[in-house]
């Protein structure tokens, strides 16, 4: 199992406040961009999916 970020889903105007939440810090982002998470340091907790107002983020399959 291996989460990712929906594009369409995420706004991409401000820093993605995931970031502090992941426990691992699995999640990056470049400026404004697209968040990314780091399926090598992903503990696949499902905080992120939580927590996204948006919903943006799913499990890839």
């Amino acid at each position: 199992m291996a989460f990712a970020i929906d594009a369409a889903r995420c706004p991409q105007n401000h820093r993605c406040p995931m970031i502090d939440q992941c426990p691992v810090g699995a999640i990056s982002q470049q400026g404004f961009s697209l968040p990314v998470i780091d399926a090598d340091l992903c503990i696949e907790c499902g905080h992120c999916a939580e927590i996204c107002g948006r919903n943006a983020v799913y499990i890839k399959e």
